[in-house]
Order: C-alpha cells, then sequence, then structure tokens
C-alpha cells in the first residue's frame, strides 16, 4: 500500500522539545499533546531487566536516552524522515540499532540477528502509539513478529523442520473465490488439518494479513501455504520473499489463465513456490516467467455437492430438452474494452482479430499478435499502464470467447434451448427465435438438480482455456446428468471419448448429436453413468488434492 503523505511540526515548551504535530490530508495528529519528556521517560521505566527493548520509533529521542542510561542494548525501527530532521534522536551509541529498511521482513531479521548477537534474551516491546498510525502496513507486521519471537529467535523458531507427520498442516489463503469451498470441504473429508487466513481483498492482502501469516508461523506451524490463481500475493514479490525467508513452501492452484493474473508480474519465481494449473498448455508459459516448480492439476468436482438426487421438487420452468449455462461474455468484452483505452483504429478493429484468433491454433493471444497482427502488438506493449495492456489482452480473449459461444449457441436455437446466464444473451441472439432464459442459479443449491433435468446439457469452452475443460465437464456426469461438450486435447486424458463423453470438433456438428442423443435415451444413460463412475474414481477434490499434497512433500519434505 502506498503511504499517505505528511508534514511534522515541532513543538517546544521552554526551549525544550516537548510534542511533535502531524498533518495528513485533513487530520492532525499529537505524538504525545503534551508532557512528551515525562511520558518517554515513564514508557523507559516499564522495561523490565534481563530483556532487549525494541523501539518502535524514536519518538523525542528522551526514551531511547533513559534506556541506554540505565544500560540497556536498544534498538529503533523508525523510518520517519521527518520526524527525525526535527528531533534528531538517531541512535549514537555502539549499544544501539537503527533500523529503517524498507521491507519488514528485512527489519525485523536484523532484530532477530541483533538479539542473537545480544545473548538470546527476550525482546520486549516499547511503542510509541503515533508510528502504527503513520504505517501500519510496515510497524504492525514488525510489531506481530516480535510479540511471536517469545524468549527464542524468531528466525530459529520459523524455521521448524516440514512435513513430518503423515498429514501435513496447511495455511489456507481464503480469498473467497470460486474452488475455496471444494478445498476446505475435501480436506475436511481427508482429515487434513488447517487453518484459513482470509483475504478481504482477493489480489494482495493487507497489514493484518502479513500478521496472520508470522503469528500462523509461530504458534500453528504449518507444512504449506495454498493459494488459488496467486491471490494474496503481491506483484513485486514481498510476500513471496517472506515466505522463501521463512523457509515456508507455497502451492498456488490457477483455475483460471495464469497467463492472464501474473500478467505484466515483476517478481520471478521462487524456489518455494510450485504452480499447480488447470491447464497443461499453459505451463511452459508459467516456467517462462521463472517458476521452476510447475505440475498439470485440472479441475474436479465435489461428489458431495454434485450426486444423483434430490430432485422431487425441482421447478417446472427448469426442465429442458437441451440447457445451457454460461455467460455471454457481452459484460466482460465492454468493460475491458473501457478499460484498455486503446486507440481508436484499434478499438474498432478488435471484433475482427478476436475472430482470428478463434479461428487460428495459437493458445496465447500474446504469440498470436506477435506472430500475426505485429501492430497490435507493439500498440499494446506502448499502452501507458500494465491495466491497459492487461484489459487489451483480455478484450481479444473475450471478444473470441462470445463470438465462438454465439456461434455455437445458434446450432441449438432449433431446439428451443434454455440458456441460463446474463442479459447479454438478450442483446446478440437473433430476433424472433424462441428461447427461455433463467437470470441465474446457485452454484452449489440449484445447478446440482438442474443438471438432472435435462436431457442435454451442453457446453462450449472458454477460449481463456484453448486446451483445458471446465468445470461442467465433471459437475453434470457426477450428477447423472448427460454433456455434450466441445473437444480439448486434455479431455482425451482424462474422459474415454467413445464411452464416456460426447464431444464435438466444429459448431457444424452439434445439431446432429442433439438430434441423435435427444432420440436414444438408453445410450444417454449409459454415457452419462460411465462418466460418473470415471469421475468418482479419478476427478474428484480430494484426489486432486491428495496429489497436491504428494507434489509438495516429495518436493519440499
Amino acid at each position: 500500500m502506498t503511504r499517505t503523505p505528511y508534514t511534522a511540526e515541532a513543538l517546544t515548551t521552554d526551549g525544550k522539545l516537548t510534542d511533535i504535530r502531524i498533518h495528513r490530508q485533513d487530520k492532525t495528529w499529537h505524538m504525545w499533546g503534551r508532557k512528551g519528556l515525562e511520558r518517554e521517560q515513564t514508557l523507559a521505566e516499564t522495561v523490565p531487566s534481563g530483556t532487549l527493548p525494541v523501539l518502535i520509533g524514536s519518538g523525542l529521542g528522551y526514551c531511547m536516552e533513559a534506556l541506554h542510561s540505565k544500560g540497556f542494548p536498544v534498538v529503533v525501527v523508525d523510518k520517519e524522515q521527518a520526524i527525525l530532521d526535527l528531533t534528531r534522536s538517531v541512535p549514537h551509541h555502539d549499544t544501539m540499532l537503527s533500523i529503517h529498511d524498507d521491507d519488514p521482513a528485512k527489519a525485523f531479521q536484523r532484530i532477530a540477528n541483533w538479539q542473537t548477537q545480544h545473548g538470546g534474551y527476550p525482546l520486549h516491546l516499547v511503542i510509541h502509539p503515533l508510528y502504527p498510525r503513520l504505517d501500519r502496513e510496515y510497524y504492525g507486521p514488525i510489531i506481530e513478529a516480535v510479540k511471536s519471537s517469545g524468549t527464542v529467535d524468531f528466525w530459529s523458531r520459523a524455521h521448524y523442520p516440514k512435513f513430518q507427520s503423515t498429514r501435513p498442516r496447511v495455511l489456507f489463503f481464503d480469498s473467497g473465490y470460486f474452488l475455496c469451498r471444494e478445498i476446505l470441504a475435501a480436506f475436511d473429508r481427508l482429515e487434513i488439518e488447517y487453518r484459513t487466513i482470509p483475504l478481504d481483498n482477493r489480489e494482495t492482502g493487507d497489514q493484518s494479513f502479513i500478521e496472520s501469516i508470522l503469528k500462523s508461523v509461530i504458534d500453528y506451524k504449518p507444512d504449506l501455504v495454498l493459494t488459488v490463481n496467486h491471490f494474496g500475493l503481491d506483484r513485486e514479490g514481498k510476500l513471496a520473499e517472506l515466505l522463501a525467508d521463512l523457509n515456508l513452501p507455497l502451492a498456488s492452484w490457477f483455475v483460471d489463465n495464469p497467463h492472464l493474473i501474473l500478467f505484466d508480474y515483476a517478481h520471478p519465481g521462487s524456489d518455494n513456490t510450485v504452480i499447480f494449473s488447470f491447464d497443461a498448455g499453459s505451463m511452459e508459459t508459467v516456467r517462462d516467467k521463472g517458476f521452476p516448480h510447475v505440475h498439470y492439476l485440472p479441475l474436479a468436482t465435489d461428489p458431495a455437492k454434485f450426486m444423483p438426487g434430490r430432485i422431487v421438487k425441482t421447478p417446472a420452468q427448469w426442465h429442458a430438452d437441451v440447457s445451457f449455462v454460461g455467460n455471454s461474455m457481452v459484460r466482460p468484452v465492454a468493460d475491458c474494452l473501457e478499460q484498455a483505452n486503446l486507440p481508436a483504429y484499434f478499438a474498432a478493429d478488435y471484433k475482427n482479430v478476436a475472430r482470428h484468433f478463434g479461428e487460428s491454433d495459437e493458445k496465447l493471444i500474446s504469440n498470436f499478435l506477435k506472430k500475426h497482427h505485429l501492430d497490435w502488438h507493439k500498440t499494446i506493449a506502448a499502452l501507458p499502464t500494465k491495466e491497459n495492456r492487461l484489459a487489451s489482452e483480455s478484450l481479444l480473449t473475450w471478444e473470441a470467447t462470445r463470438q465462438y459461444r454465439l456461434d455455437c449457441i445458434r446450432q441449438i436455437l432449433p431446439y428451443t434451448p434454455l440458456i441460463v446466464g446474463d442479459a447479454g444473451w438478450d442483446t446478440i441472439l437473433p430476433q424472433g427465435i424462441t428461447i427461455r432464459r433463467l437470470e441465474r442459479l446457485d452454484y452449489y443449491e440449484d445447478l446440482p438438480r438442474f443438471y438432472q433435468v435435462s436431457k442435454i446439457n451442453f457446453n462450449c469452452t472458454s477460449h481463456q482455456m484453448p486446451g483445458a475443460v471446465n468445470q461442467r465437464v465433471f459437475d453434470v456426469p457426477a450428477c447423472n446428468g448427460f454433456l455434450i461438450t466441445d473437444h480439448r486435447e486434455q479431455m482425451e486424458d482424462l474422459f474415454d471419448l467413445d464411452t464416456e463423453a460426447v464431444v464435438y470438433r466444429h459448431p457444424e456438428e452439434i445439431p446432429y448429436l442433439i438430434d441423435h442423443f435427444l432420440a436414444d435415451p438408453k445410450k444417454r444413460s449409459l454415457i452419462a453413468t460411465a462418466a460418473r463412475k470415471r469421475i468418482l474414481a479419478a476427478h474428484t477434490y480430494e484426489i486432486r488434492l491428495t496429489r497436491l499434497l504428494e507434489t509438495m512433500r516429495n518436493t519440499f519434505g
């Protein structure tokens, strides 16, 4: 988080510095209010003998000098140059250490080294209350680390052996995103011990998030950290460096396109990080980002949620010969077009380029543009912000998906399909064609029942996953539902395409398949039953997470 600038003003009484007044935006704070000398001397009196005082902020300098006069070695954490310029209370004795590293983890490492040099005595916090308010993101993690250090060197306690028991302990960054609930449910069934740290902001964690990690390392001692889509990891790599310093392995399971997530990711992968990707075709791209440990881990299903039955009270409007659940991509395309801020010519041409991309064999939009539309590649590279660049690549990916889905859905229109999706479908489907549309269904409560009352569940995959399969490929058969889906390279490793799945390779094949299987309910049932058997044997989240944990143990155990 960017620090909010402030100005500092010295207040004196009879020529003696007694307080500092802070002005930040529309707020004014005081370091002490009044009697700064007395208050800092009182702080010094609270430090017990046999401890090593760690001052959070040098304050007016009186506490620091009082501790020195009592014979204490002192470490002072202070990066507030505006205040230091007024107080000039810089540690200047041999037994004092001044710390102003930008990275809290490195700052605490220096504290820990200093603790060892001074006999390993317990650290004792002395907090000037103003400093955490000035920069909670910096001082907060240091305070938490000192609190957690106890009487033993923090880093000695943090560097404990990993994977010593049969079932590892997992520290899970819970972003609330797709798959998080499934992961925790699978851990429960596997009897894997875990602790969650909530991520209010899916992109990166705040100061309390960092403090929770440090605290968990000491009092929970996880064997690894697990996150989805790299949530919690900042692009600059500060958290990755902290986890590496803590000798704590990280598993990051990508269930969306890694290229779009790691776009302009500045920090190379650390040796303690293992990337799991739902798309085998993306693994080389991830390795090119600097991650040495990359594994294929496809999606799966939760058989406790997606299972046959519970359809007695299914609403009549759910029943259909053919149904489709999916987004029209109208809104994502519009949002990306606005965020990309492309020059006018390119903003007018994106649909043609997206169509070309969708018809090509290229899996990554960036490679496609380099080979076939160099003007687009150069224009995107020249955009002023990484947000513009990411939005431009996403625009072409989502527009290619929109066009492809529309081409596929047009093939099922003669069967009066039931579409579960957004209102964008109403704007792009041909006028005068009869369809039924439901706005949305709850993933956990509704879809497991919905899939069972469609004779044919139709599926077409997003272009963000050119070789991988999406969630419906597992969820529909798990409910004993019948699915027709588009062919994906990786399906051949997941199902027997002759007996466990029905696929089309071109949209023109769709009407024949629908006619054939609508007329043969027995064959639909045989294929759905075989697919469910395969899923229960090979494609549940318990199976996926067992493999993930085994990979982490083999890599770091």
